[in-house]
């Protein structure tokens, strides 16, 4: 009995390091551009002019600066998603909550 509790508690401890990213919104939203705000159509706006460039003819450097930029669009894009995160222990304890309370 003593070694089924250790494990049990070592699972528990184990997945409640792993986060689990949920998203409040899809991930291809349906919406019209008339619904996005401003600021994320110039970032997608920016985003599609990068990947419609020839770049066969830029510099290392000049790539280099492109990749960083799509970089921070990217991780600004993903900033503004409005996604809430909860670890795997996190979903386990409100779930064992809700199985006791009910």
């Amino acid at each position: 009995m003593k070694k089924l509790s250790f494990y049990l508690i070592a699972l528990i401890l184990s997945l409640s390091v792993l986060p689990v990213n949920t998203y409040a919104i899809e991930k291809h939203p349906t919406e019209t551009p008339k619904e996005i705000p401003v600021e994320i159509q110039k970032m997608l706006n920016r985003l599609n002019e990068i990947k419609e460039m020839d770049k066969s003819n830029l510099s290392s450097s000049e790539k280099k600066e492109l990749r960083t930029e799509v970089k921070t669009i990217k991780k600004n894009l993903k900033k503004s998603g409005q996604g809430i995160y909860l670890s795997v222990g996190t979903i386990i304890i409100i779930l064992l909550l809700l199985i006791l309370l009910l």
